[in-house]
Order: C-alpha cells, then sequence, then structure tokens
C-alpha cells in the first residue's frame, strides 16, 4: 500500500499535466482497499479514484485525495462455480468463459490474454488505454463493441461503509460512455475486480468503420481473431497519436446521437455524412467529422491542439496546462454548436 504526500500525478494522467495532488493512496488488495476507505478523513475530500489516467484533463493541483487501485490478475473462473452462485444452468455451457480480472490490470494486456488463450468477444477492444477498473467505470468502446456487451459483474468496496459490494451488468446501467459510477456512485466505490463474459466461438464484429476494408487490403476475408487484433491495432495506431510522445487523452468528445429529424435535416445539408444508426429513431454522429467540418483538425490555441489526423483527439503540443485545453475544448464546442445546433460534450473527466 502507498500513502504519499504533495504526490507528482506527471506519470499518471496521459495528457502530460504536470500537476500534483495533496495525497495519494494506492492499493494491491481487496483489505488494502477497504484499509484505506476507514483512514479517510473529512479533510482528505475531494476524493479522485484514478486508474490509468487515459481519460483525465487536470486543470490544476487537485485539493484532494487521489486512490488508485494496483491490484493484479487474470483468473479464469470455473462455469461450475459461477452457475452454483447464480443458481443458473444455462452458466454450464461450456462455450461461455468467465475472466475475473484485478481493477489495476490494464486493459489490453487482459484482451491479449484473452484472444491468446481463444476467449472471444473484447478483439475490437483492443489497444484502448487505461486500466480494467475503468473499463466498468466509462463503459470504453470502439468499432461496435462496448465493455458493457462483455462485462459480467463488478466487484468493489463501498468508500463509506468498507464493505465488499458485487453489482450485476443490469445494475450498473450502462449505456453509451455512461455508468451509474459516473453519476450516482461517483466517488463511492473502489472498484477492486470485473468479471468479462467473454465465448469461445468467434464471431468477428467487421461492420464497423474502416474494418473490412483495412482486412481486404491484405487479401482476408474471413479473419482469425489475432488477424482481428493485430488490424484493429494498426488502425488506431494510424490515427492516434501515442500519448508517450504527445499527451493525449484519446477521444476527446463523446459521439452526439440524435433523432432522425436531426439526422435527415444534416444529411441533406452534408450529402456523404458519416453516421451509424442506433434505432429506428435515432443516429449517432462522429464528432470528429462536425470538428472537421469547422476546420480545426492540426489547428492550436497556444500549446494546446487538435491533432492532424483525428480531430476527436487533442493533443499537447508540449507544455500545455489544463486550462488550455479547457479552452480549447470550449472554442471546438462553441463552433460545433454553431455550424450543426449540436451540442458535442466531453468524454474526458476534467478536474
Amino acid at each position: 500500500m502507498k500513502d504519499i504526500r504533495n504526490y507528482s500525478l506527471l506519470a499518471h494522467n496521459t495528457f502530460g499535466i504536470d500537476a500534483c495532488c495533496r495525497r495519494f493512496m494506492e492499493y494491491t488488495s481487496v483489505m488494502e482497499a477497504q484499509q484505506i476507505v476507514k483512514t479517510l478523513t473529512a479533510s482528505d475530500r475531494p476524493l479522485l479514484i484514478l486508474g490509468g489516467g487515459s481519460n483525465l484533463l487536470l486543470t490544476g493541483d487537485y485539493a484532494g485525495t487521489v486512490l488508485h487501485s494496483a491490484i493484479k490478475g487474470i483468473e479464469v473462473l470455473e462455469n461450475e462455480k459461477v452457475a452454483e452462485e447464480e443458481h443458473d444452468e444455462s452458466l454450464l455451457n461450456t462455450d461461455l468463459v468467465f475472466l475475473r480480472c484485478g481493477s489495476g490490470e490494464v486493459f489490453d494486456d487482459v484482451v491479449a490474454y484473452a484472444v491468446e488463450h481463444g476467449y472471444h468477444g473484447a478483439e475490437n477492444l483492443s489497444i484502448i488505454p487505461g486500466e480494467v477498473g475503468a473499463s466498468a467505470v466509462q463503459n470504453i468502446g470502439a468499432y461496435g463493441v462496448e465493455a458493457k456487451d462483455i462485462i459480467y459483474k463488478v466487484e468493489a468496496v463501498e468508500i463509506a461503509t468498507g464493505k465488499v459490494v458485487t453489482f450485476d451488468n443490469v445494475d450498473c446501467h450502462y449505456s453509451y460512455r455512461q455508468s451509474k459510477f459516473k453519476h450516482e456512485w461517483r466517488d463511492k466505490y473502489l472498484i477492486t475486480h470485473v468479471t468479462y463474459r467473454l465465448i469461445k466461438a468467434f464471431h468477428p464484429d467487421l461492420d464497423y468503420g474502416n474494418i473490412r476494408a483495412s482486412l481486404a487490403e491484405k487479401g482476408i476475408e474471413k479473419p482469425t481473431a489475432e488477424q482481428l487484433r493485430q488490424v484493429i491495432i494498426e488502425i488506431r495506431q494510424a490515427k492516434l497519436p501515442d500519448p508517450k510522445v504527445q499527451g493525449n487523452a484519446g477521444s476527446f468528445f463523446m459521439n452526439p446521437i440524435v433523432d432522425k429529424e436531426k439526422y435527415e435535416q444534416l444529411a441533406a445539408q452534408y450529402p456523404g455524412m458519416p453516421h451509424y444508426t442506433i434505432d429506428a429513431e435515432h443516429e449517432k454522429i462522429p464528432a470528429g467529422w462536425m470538428i472537421d467540418q469547422c476546420g480545426w483538425k492540426g489547428k492550436s490555441l497556444g500549446n494546446a491542439g487538435v491533432h492532424d489526423k483525428q480531430a476527436l483527439v487533442l493533443v499537447n503540443r508540449g507544455g500545455a496546462k489544463g486550462k488550455e485545453v479547457v479552452h480549447l475544448c470550449q472554442t471546438i464546442q462553441r463552433d460545433v454548436k454553431k455550424k450543426f445546433e449540436i451540442e458535442i460534450q466531453p468524454e474526458v473527466n476534467i478536474k
């Protein structure tokens, strides 16, 4: 367990913002998480529960306590045990695999482990930065797949009581980049483990973005899980900056979901506008496309800028302060609202 005062968070945020917190506490087990919450007092607040810092923008020093999980481990649960606990014989299905992972594991390491062992369903989530705990909070997603599609259970320690609690997928109220952990449960639980429900049969999802086109360039019509993962990695690396080279938090904005009437109005105005059908009444419009249409791709305000290959990504050009990034964010929001009459919201947690 770590307990450090006036701790630098430079290594804990991929935007590369040099900021400190008043107190930093890290736990490596459920017991340590329980010990930590019992020692917290009013003077330790506000709390910031931090994963890999890949979805965080610090606007200055944090005058509170940062809590971080370093719980490791990837365990394949026995189907018999899961079925018995749930009183559900359908879980005995040998095609199902339940992967219980420590919240401090790097999420992509879990995806790599699953692909290597023939456990499927997470391939499209390859190389998304961050840790396992954050996958359950943010409902991370990419290329038509979201964490909610594979999350089975979330285990946590309740900060107020120190009690260990377990949530089913449905309890978490998952939706596009949302969960109860971001709203009603915000700062109330320390996630310790996430169990993912995967399958041994491989049913690849190839219909989002340019996955099929990228596979076709390699002469691949029916990819293996390894081939799909590699293509996803190559696509992301080609258009997203490496935070080790240029500070960023990946996709800064959420893609807005609009009703059919609004979509049809814009589609008539902008022929060929990209979109993804959500249901009979809603369409998702890429925020990056709208930002690009406003002329922001590759542009900067001070030391904060918009990536030159993916307008959805805001970057630290070097020495940027968090407030500079916020100013850029707000300016882009105003321009998008003026041009499209759509409000785009940050996906990144701004502190």
